[in-house]
């Protein structure tokens, strides 16, 4: 992208009353934002939702000056910047439609991994919800996901500082400009995100850690990720308006469960009452529900995830990891199991979140 196809983005998004979907709109129609400004009033009524007062503010050439003040700060301090239809836009967030137009980001980001998931969560963290999130982070290690949060107090920063222990890549979605830090104790963790990946906003510099703003930031945090968790919430607050969204965009929610007595188990529990989220009590139930590969690093995985394998569930297990696909039949003989005692061993198996059935009666491990 040009700095003038950028300045003319910046001048649009500026303009009062076009927000990020009336955006998409008018690009589409007229190819780029320049040639929006161009168009005459007459063509631009066309588009669906523009009305009078919109057409009087795309006039307003003090959106040019704030425009030339943002694209300043966005070249003087080397700030990243993906448009919608770029390649290293994060490619489900293009899937949603109030997905923001910019996205600003600094460190060394990489979406190439597949394997993004958000953890989300109070700010008022207790013991358990600190041990949950630690063990689930160490246990996904091996399978190098990308762990994305908020850079908040509580869930959010033990979920980055836990996944920079593990050396993962891990992104924090401000709620604010690039040129600041909420909350501003969180200082001390900026140069290693930034080593280990970043952060990213959808906000102008000019744009303060406002209340409304965490709101909107929540979107992208649901948007971009495979998955949704929600490690612990009171029965309101952000945590549950981005596992709302995650559904709403059609991704995977879980949530740890807890005890009905405990305030910040409250929300956990009524997702998963409710539906709207799969119950997680460790990291083998994210595997298996998101089906990811785990067969790259078996023997790591397995000895952290799957520590009560019986002897003889060890042995079904290592067969098919060894030979891939195999008919019921087949495992039976070659492990020298009986038919009827086959059936349950797979199906306890299959509950375990180790293996998987497919058609024609064939198994594989996971």
């Amino acid at each position: 992208m040009t700095d003038q196809d950028l300045f003319y983005l910046l001048a649009l998004l500026k303009v009062d009353g076009v927000g990020d979907i009336m955006a998409k709109k008018l690009l589409t129609h007229f190819g780029n934002a320049e040639a929006v400004f161009s168009a005459k009033s007459n063509q631009i009524a066309i588009i669906d939702g523009v009305g009078a007062v919109l057409l009087k503010n795309l006039k307003d050439p003090s959106v040019f000056e704030k425009a030339n003040l943002e694209l300043e700060f966005i070249k003087s301090n080397a700030v990243n910047v993906s448009f919608f239809q770029d390649e290293n836009y994060p490619e489900r967030l293009k899937h949603c439609i109030d997905a923001p137009v910019l996205i600003f980001s600094a460190g060394n980001i990489n979406l190439k991994n597949k394997k993004l998931i958000s953890i989300v969560g109070t700010r008022q963290i207790t013991s358990y919800g600190t041990e949950f999130c630690k063990k689930l982070i160490e246990d996904l290690a091996p399978l190098d996901p990308v762990i994305v949060s908020g850079f908040a107090y509580g869930v959010d920063i033990v979920a980055h500082q836990t996944a920079m222990d593990n050396n993962l890549q891990t992104i924090g979605v401000l709620a604010h400009g690039l040129n600041q830090i909420y909350p501003k104790t969180h200082k001390k963790y900026v140069a290693k995100m930034e080593e280990n990946r970043g952060f990213i906003t959808e906000f102008w510099s000019s744009s303060n850690p406002d209340k409304e703003n965490f709101v909107r930031r929540n979107r992208i945090v649901a948007g971009m990720t495979e998955a949704t968790i929600v490690i612990e919430s009171a029965d309101s607050g952000g945590s549950l308006i981005t596992a709302n969204l995650a559904n709403d965009y059609c991704r995977d929610v879980f949530a740890v469960p807890g005890r009905s007595t405990d305030k910040y188990s409250q929300g956990c529990n009524m997702l998963i009452k409710t539906q709207k989220a799969n119950l997680l009590t460790d990291a083998s139930d994210l595997i298996y529900m998101l089906n990811w590969d785990i067969k790259k690093s078996p023997k790591q995985i397995q000895k952290q995830l799957f520590v009560e394998l019986e002897p003889e569930e060890q042995k079904i297990y290592d067969f098919l990891l060894k030979n891939g696909k195999e008919v019921l039949d087949t495992v039976a003989l070659e492990c020298d199991f009986p038919i009827y005692k086959m059936s349950s061993m797979l199906l306890n198996m299959e509950l375990k979140g180790i293996i998987r059935p497919l058609p024609g009666k064939l198994f594989e491990a996971i």
